[in-house]
């Protein structure tokens, strides 16, 4: 598996990521969506990867930078032929480690309540991540939970 930087307007990203705001569409109210289409995607704020092996895309991911310190995960999807292969692991681990060269104290990301998102929440919180209060633009919302990852505090190569 390759992880690379990308463009989130290439053809199967695009198709990817209508598929993830499909779903969260399908999934949560509208009001509670808070994931970004691929013009958003290209704002200089954001750093971009795709997963991808012989070519084939597996999965993306997004670091939006927040402040002079902290980062925001979004846009995290794996294909359906490849999840439960690694491949969002990978991607996180990617994001954090540039987050970490960055110098960013902290690393956070929204994501949903609803059981669809519980494997996203097992991921995150395999890897550190830990319950917090809305942070940016959010507010409390029942169909959202917000978790944090302090860099300073965890490992470079993970919670142990």
């Amino acid at each position: 598996m390759k992880l690379q930087l990308d463009n989130p307007g290439r053809e199967d990203v695009l198709k990817l990521l209508a598929e993830h705001l499909a779903d969260m569409f399908a999934t949560s109210p509208a009001q509670s969506v808070h994931a970004l289409d691929p013009a958003a995607l290209q704002d200089p704020a954001i750093t971009f990867w795709t997963a991808r092996e012989d070519g084939q895309l597996l999965g993306c991911g997004a670091l939006k930078q927040l402040g002079p310190d902290q980062g925001e995960i979004k846009s995290m999807r794996t294909v359906e032929a490849a999840r439960g292969h690694g491949v969002a692991a990978r991607i996180l681990q990617v994001i954090v480690a540039e987050a970490r060269s960055r110098g960013y104290a902290a690393l956070l990301l929204e994501t949903g309540t609803q059981d669809f998102f519980a494997p996203a929440r097992r991921l995150y919180q395999r890897h550190g991540f830990r319950p917090c209060p809305p942070f940016g633009g959010y507010t409390p919302d029942p169909n959202s939970i917000f978790l944090r990852l302090d860099l300073d505090t965890v490992p470079p190569d993970g919670p142990r």
